[in-house]
């Protein structure tokens, strides 16, 4: 089956673009094109990351805004693939410099190692939305 899946990878430009996202690999690639191969089904960013379970539960009325844990209503196999590569980017995030590592550090000071893991999940889902959307190749934050 591994070898299916390299197979399918190498031959797919979809899977290709959407591997350059740190903590995205062969495995997360070739199932997210499986699962959503036209990224243009959802309006936003956001809309793909709440059908993936990564955004918080709104309890919010009026001027109170009150976000819980993350809903989980989405595909569990494809939540915990993004999960466990943001958590291997977190993992390795420790004193790098750049932007997009400088956040994670950021949210894992101020939300603990789990709560970042699962930003950085949602980030991801975001970035491969517009990556599947916007037909356009990953550009890493400097």
């Amino acid at each position: 089956m591994e070898q299916r899946i390299q197979r399918v990878f190498a031959n797919n430009e979809q899977c290709q673009k959407i591997a350059a996202v740190e903590g995205v690999g062969p495995l997360t690639a070739t199932a997210m094109v499986a699962a959503v191969s036209d990224g243009k089904v959802f309006r936003n960013g956001r809309q793909f990351a709440a059908w993936l379970g990564l955004v918080p539960r709104q309890h919010s009325s009026g001027d109170k805004q009150r976000l819980l844990g993350i809903t989980k209503r989405g595909d569990p196999y494809l939540r915990m693939l993004l999960v466990h590569g943001a958590r291997s980017v977190v993992y390795r995030s420790a004193g790098k410099t750049d932007r997009r590592n400088v956040w994670i550090a950021d949210k894992q000071r101020k939300l603990g190692t789990t709560k970042a893991c699962v930003a950085v999940a949602n980030k991801n889902a975001r970035i491969i939305w517009a990556l599947l959307a916007k037909d356009e190749q990953y550009r890493a934050a400097a």
